[in-house]
């Protein structure tokens, strides 16, 4: 078994504690926004990308907090001078505040959408391998855990008393398991860039493809179903699944359907010029 003693408590400023999940949370936003700007300048999108980003963050963090808030209701309406706060953040919601942000700036700021979506292929190269940094720090502080698996080999326990988590309670450990699907999306992802045409098709594949294994994981997982016997977060994968892989598909067979039009229509204008 895997034995997590660390403190999740950094350090503190004054009676302020400083845990690791945010130190590794602000090293995940700073990685997603260098491999976005790297990806933008290699697919040439010269538009400013900071105010975008600015956007995203705020989105991210509305998001994230919504569906937080949302899914522990009863807490927070009675304390609801706790619902503005950094303690907890779902990351689907997230994901959907960020997309929700963006569709904003770009009507605000006149983007065109397919400036948009070459954008989005920028971001998605970066998204998985930051939720991946982020999830090291759920595995120090010890929230998002999985079920109950003592006969589990793997399993982790949390002996700190400033986890999160049930102490020495061994259990699935979910969190390793999204930093490693991360991973995987990251390496998937980055192998597959520049092979998706037309814009936008990359960011819609990466996210189905993150989504899916997420879903699948969070079976593992210890939060209440809210739908279907589906967990919050799980109802937000399908979401974007369905929203987003028949996108794909559509955007796909158009784009090849065009490109066989130009190149009929090139080669009879070839044929056409022999001739004369």
């Amino acid at each position: 078994m895997l034995t997590i003693s660390i403190d999740p408590v950094a350090f503190t400023v004054g009676s302020h504690q400083v845990r690791w999940w945010g130190i590794m949370a602000g090293i995940a936003v700073i990685v997603i926004l260098v491999i976005m700007l790297r990806e933008a300048k290699r697919i040439g999108i010269k538009r400013d990308l900071y105010g975008l980003f600015l956007w995203g963050i705020v989105g991210g963090y509305i998001g994230g907090r919504l569906a937080y808030v949302i899914y522990d209701w009863d807490y927070f309406v009675a304390n609801p001078l706790k619902i503005i706060g950094f303690a907890g953040l779902a990351q689907n919601g997230m994901i959907i505040g960020i997309i929700g942000a963006a569709l904003i700036y770009m009507r605000v700021t006149r983007m065109r959408f397919s400036t948009l979506l070459s954008i989005g292929d920028a971001v998605v190269v970066g998204m998985p391998l930051a939720l991946a940094v982020a999830r090291i720090g759920c595995i120090i502080n010890g929230c998002c855990t999985g079920t109950v698996a003592p006969n589990l080999p793997w399993a982790i326990v949390y002996t700190h008393p400033n986890s999160v988590a049930p102490l020495n309670v061994p259990m699935h450990p979910t969190q390793i398991y999204h930093l490693l699907w991360g991973l995987i999306v990251f390496a998937v992802v980055w192998r597959l860039r520049g092979k998706f045409k037309p814009e936008g098709c990359l960011a819609f594949f990466g996210f189905c493809l993150f989504a899916a294994g997420d879903l699948g994981i969070r079976v593992l997982r210890t939060d209440e179903p809210v739908l279907w016997g589906l967990r919050q977060a799980q109802v937000l994968d399908l979401a974007i699944m369905v929203v987003f892989l028949p996108w794909l598909i559509t955007r796909m067979r158009r784009f090849k359907k065009r490109t066989l039009v130009t190149e009929l229509a090139n080669e009879a204008e070839q044929e056409q010029s022999h001739e004369d």
